[in-house]
């Protein structure tokens, strides 16, 4: 921190403002308070409580008993940062935990490498994969592929923060800091949908608030309730954009033994009862384009089709069904549904679970993060690759990506709010926590002279009401 003119410039990042007595920096996370820089946000520290299962090893081997826990976990939400970690980290904190000396390095990382991937459950086409995605008309990600049940994006990235023009880079910022601390934002996609997106909230497309993601594909839904279709209709048909199901030709249906019905649906066949492309992408049936659900049918085969054949046709939410009966000329009318069909299609949508949109912050905690940690940055990420060193990011649990460097994956919805904040750079600025035995630490050649107690922490720093974690 530099004094000059009545002044200070902040260090906290590579803007370096120069920010006047009252005024904050342009992160609106630093501020000058009489002269003094001071993170506005407060440090914020969980409360565990509750009971866990321990780990213990030896004479004290776990018993099968739940222990009840109370213990203080400091996070890195509103420690401040050291970037670019020419420093050691702004705390490294020990403590005693079940009788184990354990060392916890605490701070606030700054990240260009970083992005968001968003599951949105839901069968809806949201746009072609690789199709961009644009907020505020800026380019910020891509659709990437789909995965069962849910559509996927990649939001963010070093080529979008830095690697265009400056609104774009502060676009994708500002929408990464939303999503990451479980706003609203919206999005558009190329050739696709207009999203409305909330991480743990249902996803809105096209101005649909959707309710359920599918019970499964076709096939899936198929094998699933083929027992309760069973002596009900003599045909059914789940129409999906992926896997659409016949149940006649299907595994399901050949080991009921039920009669083969004649209908053949349009697209690409696969194994028996198993359709693909049966229609084009879109927001009508499972997920496809379809309006009508019988434009899928190519044809009808009058030597295995009869006069008062029953055909279902429902989607893989059951949020669209239709009921048909063979008239004599082979032609499907709309009828009445029968109740207890109609039972069965409920149940579909009964097991599809609520949709939702997920939101899970990666970023690459390489680089001179590591160097606020220990002289020896390799060594940081041995340990943890090693499962020496436990991360945490706002107290989350990460997954770690295999392979080099510490590139680190965690749910939004599992932080404290308003976990994450930017720098102009522009960058996203997270938690993390590093926590290991003090031993380890010594052994990665950490800051032993750095080391404070969580009582002095607690009593220098303007601390949050510590929040309780289940």
């Amino acid at each position: 921190m530099d004094k000059s003119d009545g002044l200070i410039r902040c260090d906290a990042c590579p803007v370096l403002c120069r920010i006047r007595d009252g005024k904050a920096g342009a992160c609106d996370r630093y501020a000058n308070v009489g002269g003094v820089l001071t993170r506005v946000d407060p440090l914020v520290v969980l409360e565990r409580s509750g009971k866990q299962v321990p780990l213990m090893e030896g004479a004290n081997a776990w018993q099968g008993e739940l222990i009840p826990t109370s213990a203080r976990f400091v996070t890195g939400i509103g420690s401040g940062t050291t970037y670019p970690d020419y420093k050691p980290a702004p705390f490294i904190i020990g403590a005693e935990i079940d009788g184990v000396d354990v060392i916890t390095v605490v701070s606030e990382g700054v990240f260009s490498y970083c992005g968001v991937k968003v599951k949105i459950d839901t069968d809806r086409y949201v746009g072609p994969e690789q199709a961009a995605v644009f907020a505020e008309g800026e380019p910020v990600g891509h659709v990437t592929t789909a995965e069962y049940g849910s559509q996927m994006l990649s939001i963010g990235g070093v080529r979008h923060l830095t690697g265009g023009s400056k609104r774009e880079g502060k676009v994708t910022c500002d929408t990464l800091l939303a999503l990451c601390n479980k706003q609203t934002v919206e999005l558009d996609v190329e050739g696709g949908a207009k999203l409305n997106l909330q991480a743990g909230k249902a996803p809105i497309i096209d101005g649909d608030l959707e309710e359920r993601m599918r019970v499964g594909c076709g096939s899936a839904t198929i094998g699933i309730f083929a027992p309760q279709w069973f002596g009900k209709a003599d045909e059914v048909i789940v129409v999906d954009d992926h896997i659409t199901g016949v149940l006649t030709e299907h595994q399901a249906g050949r080991f009921m033994k039920m009669r083969e019905s004649g209908v053949r649906v349009r697209g690409r066949r696969s194994t028996p009862g198993r359709y693909f492309q049966v229609a084009e992408p879109g927001a009508g049936w499972g997920g496809t384009e379809v309006r009508n659900p019988l434009d899928i049918i190519d044809r009808i085969d009058a030597k295995k089709a009869w006069p008062g054949m029953t055909l279902l046709m429902v989607s893989t939410t059951g949020q669209d069904s239709a009921w048909f009966v063979l008239d004599a000329n082979l032609k499907p009318v709309p009828a009445p549904m029968p109740e207890d069909v109609r039972l069965v299609v409920e149940r579909i949508a009964e097991n599809c679970e609520p949709a939702l949109c997920s939101v899970l912050f990666m970023a690459g905690a390489g680089g001179s993060l590591r160097a606020g940690v220990t002289e020896n940055p390799v060594r940081l990420t041995r340990s943890v690759k090693d499962a020496l060193t436990r991360v945490t990011s706002g107290g989350a649990p990460v997954y770690i990506w295999p392979g080099g460097g510490i590139t680190f994956l965690v749910d939004v919805t599992r932080m404290p709010e308003n976990s994450f904040g930017y720098v102009p750079t522009p960058a996203i600025v997270a938690p993390i926590e590093f926590t290991l035995r003090r031993a380890d630490y010594e052994a990665l050649g950490g800051y032993m002279d750095g080391i404070v107690t969580l009582d002095e922490v607690l009593a220098k720093r303007h601390i949050d009401k510590p929040r309780k974690e289940g």
